[in-house]
């Protein structure tokens, strides 16, 4: 029983030393990545990204001399990486051309979308694909990989998730955008 309470303990420590360490060298590996990204919030990004990854691996990390290089080589990885994406993305669209096509969105839309975000995402997927493109229950099994069963099920709670909150908002999404 020691043994397993002295394992707890020293999870509590190195969790704690881990706080230590993140408080310390936040700030400072921000104004870093600052200067690789030119965006706060992205170096606030893959700053934050960086230190779940040395939680993750902390037992080790903390063992290195300066466990903030390994911390600031991860994010400067990671910024890296992000730049790269971006790089492409724009050749991408760039190779699209400047014109797109602009989506068409009637009042219509816009209150079925936004009535749409009154239930949950993974609730909110089965109510589109079902009630408002009209797909089959089985397709839409197909299309989110999940068990026709989950699919009937997400639908119903959906549904009356949906009325319910019609139901306390009578003047909600549909009557703003024209529709009674």
């Amino acid at each position: 029983m020691a043994r397993e309470s002295d394992g707890v303990r020293e999870r509590q420590v190195a969790v704690t030393d881990f706080e230590e360490f993140y408080q310390s060298a936040y700030a400072r590996l921000v104004g870093q990545l600052f200067s690789v990204t030119g965006s706060l919030e992205q170096a606030e990004d893959v700053v934050q990204e960086a230190f779940v990854r040395a939680l993750d691996r902390w037992p080790t990390i903390q063992a290195y001399d300066v466990p903030e290089l390994w911390v600031r080589r991860v994010a400067i990885n990671l910024a890296v990486s992000e730049i790269r994406r971006l790089r492409r993305r724009a050749a991408a669209l760039l190779r699209l051309g400047a014109q797109r096509p602009q989506p068409h969105l009637t009042p219509e839309t816009a209150g079925v979308a936004e009535m749409l975000h009154r239930v949950p995402v993974n609730q909110r997927l089965v109510l589109l694909l079902h009630d408002v493109l009209d797909l089959p229950i089985e397709q839409v099994a197909e299309q989110l990989g999940l068990p026709v069963s989950t699919v009937r099920g997400r639908l119903s709670r959906a549904r009356a998730n949906l009325a319910r909150q019609l139901a306390a908002d009578p003047e909600g999404a549909l009557s703003r955008h024209g529709r009674t």
